[in-house]
């Protein structure tokens, strides 16, 4: 069944929303009405007992008195109360819901038992749930946001799924800060129903999404993972960060949103077999998505090094090598151009080594040159902070470079406070 309800429905219903600003259902309500989807091709209804009106919509009492078809329910209400508001999505026909709402089977026994009475009552009506416990969904295409999240990201080619809520509120909060740009945003949660498996079907045809990035704590569904992201990965990158690595990780997966975390062996296997991409911190996933997501995809194997430092060369080649890349081997065109253009001491061989005290000048025709031989794949461009480096201007000169050319060019601009 296709999950398009969740990204582009034409209405939403918000089951608990709230005259009072400090809610959840207030805020939820809140980013649908001034967040850009409410227009006249798209309806909100605000569902609550009492109140007439809300952000100066008119508010049903239940989805069933709503004169109109809802395409997806959004349900911020307390957890006894969660089941008998699915029964009534059900009766509605509405095919999606996010259940927002926590206390099923991260709060142990008796939830569990809360949560498979939500699953029995999705499957009777055909209804996909995302949740329990969860954040919210966002399209920024559409635009959708359709979670307590504070703000509508920036648009950009990065789908984001996390099982984990507050992950994915710092997801957000970074990706408004300018450094990344999404097109999609699931909180799962406890995964009831819809897991990361039917996201990454779902996003395999997605135009907006170029790079899919996970935020796991647990698999259920392992072995059909693995199945699903090994063809999806052949058309687009999947990263994933995984936690509960070690076993005081596991244990705190266990009481979060009450997944197994798996053995750690299971998944570097898994991930490896699947061609997933493995990050290890924040900052790697949102390394990897940068590149992933702005810089055309790598076609070989054969990277060209530009430095002003032989050190950092040298390191840098020891970390192509350990990731199966391999050092560029030149046109002697190429090299004949370096060694006219760069000091006697200079290295046009591969590392290229411009010097300590290279102006934005040779970082330029070096990385130009090494470009244009048809023996690389890629460009890796280092810089280390000395007495005569412009790091602004080399910068400057390594971005309008790098827009020019059709291979992926990343830049390494060491140190922290100088660059």
């Amino acid at each position: 069944m296709s999950l398009d309800a969740f990204f582009t429905p034409r209405s939403v219903a918000v089951i608990g929303a709230s005259t009072k600003p400090h809610k959840l259902g207030h805020a939820v309500l809140d980013n649908l009405v001034n967040g850009g989807y409410l227009t006249d091709d798209r309806q909100v209804y605000p569902i609550n007992l009492k109140a007439k009106t809300i952000l100066g919509l008119p508010a049903y009492p239940s989805v069933t008195e709503v004169p109109d078809p809802i395409d997806l329910a959004v349900i911020v209400i307390p957890y006894p109360l969660v089941p008998n508001a699915l029964r009534t999505c059900g009766e509605k026909s509405i095919p999606a819901a996010i259940i927002i709402s926590a206390g099923f089977r991260e709060a142990g026994m008796e939830g569990l038992q809360r949560e498979r009475e939500l699953v029995e009552i999705a499957e009777q009506y055909n209804i996909r749930l995302i949740g329990p416990n969860c954040l919210g969904v966002i399209d920024t295409n559409t635009p959708l946001n359709a979670s307590f999240s504070a703000g509508l990201p920036p648009g950009g080619p990065m789908a984001f799924m996390s099982q984990s809520g507050a992950l994915g509120t710092a997801i957000l909060d970074w990706a408004q800060a300018g450094r990344l740009g999404l097109s999609k945003f699931v909180s799962l949660g406890n995964k009831a129903d819809v897991s990361e498996t039917d996201l990454l079907r779902a996003w395999s045809d997605d135009p907006h999404s170029r790079v899919i990035l996970c935020y796991i704590e647990g698999l259920p569904d392992g072995q059909e993972f693995i199945h699903v992201a090994r063809q999806v990965s052949k058309k687009k990158p999947i990263v994933a960060l995984k936690s509960g690595i070690t076993q005081a990780g596991s244990r705190a997966v266990s009481s979060h949103t009450g997944s197994l975390a798996g053995s750690e062996q299971a998944y570097q296997a898994a991930f490896r077999q699947a061609g997933v991409l493995r990050a290890n911190s924040l900052q790697d996933l949102f390394d990897y998505a940068r590149a992933f997501g702005y810089l055309p995809p790598l076609e070989g194997d054969r990277i060209a090094i530009v430095t002003n430092a032989g050190g950092p060369g040298i390191l840098a080649t020891d970390a192509l090598e350990r990731a199966g890349l391999r050092l560029a081997r030149f046109d002697p065109e190429c090299i004949r151009a370096l060694e006219q253009f760069l000091p006697d001491a200079a290295s046009a061989a591969n590392p290229v080594d411009v010097l300590g005290d290279a102006r934005s000048d040779r970082y330029r025709f070096a990385i130009e040159h090494v470009a244009a031989d048809p023996h690389v794949d890629g460009i890796l461009v280092i810089l280390a902070p000395q007495a005569l480096t412009d790091i602004a201007e080399t910068a400057k000169v390594v971005t309008e470079v790098a827009g020019k050319v059709d291979l992926p060019v990343l830049a390494c601009f060491m140190g922290e406070m100088q660059v």
